[in-house]
């Protein structure tokens, strides 16, 4: 068997592995973008696929401040579609 990484989330900071949390990466041309392929290169933070995580990280800054990097109202958009869009899959049979 294959060892699975863990990861922690910036808000809750637990360890999950990797592919049960959604990365969002600050690429080298300091781009934010959801890293659906947890791939791309650049600083990367992982948060878990929870809204109540989300909210945690845009009221506390957490996310601004693990990417060390400001970060809009647009990236947050597309990280709560992610969520709800992670967590209807998981609902559908």
């Amino acid at each position: 068997m294959k060892k699975v990484p863990m990861r922690k989330c910036v808000a809750c900071q637990e360890s999950k592995p990797k592919n049960e949390l959604l990365r969002i990466v600050r690429t080298p041309d300091h781009e934010i973008m959801v890293d659906l392929s947890s791939k791309k290169s650049g600083r990367g933070a992982y948060i878990c696929y929870n809204n109540e995580c989300l909210k945690n990280a845009i009221k506390k800054n957490i996310l601004e401040r693990k990417l060390e990097t400001k970060i809009n109202n647009d990236v947050y958009v597309l990280i709560e579609s992610e969520i709800v869009r992670y967590n209807d899959e998981r609902k559908d049979p």
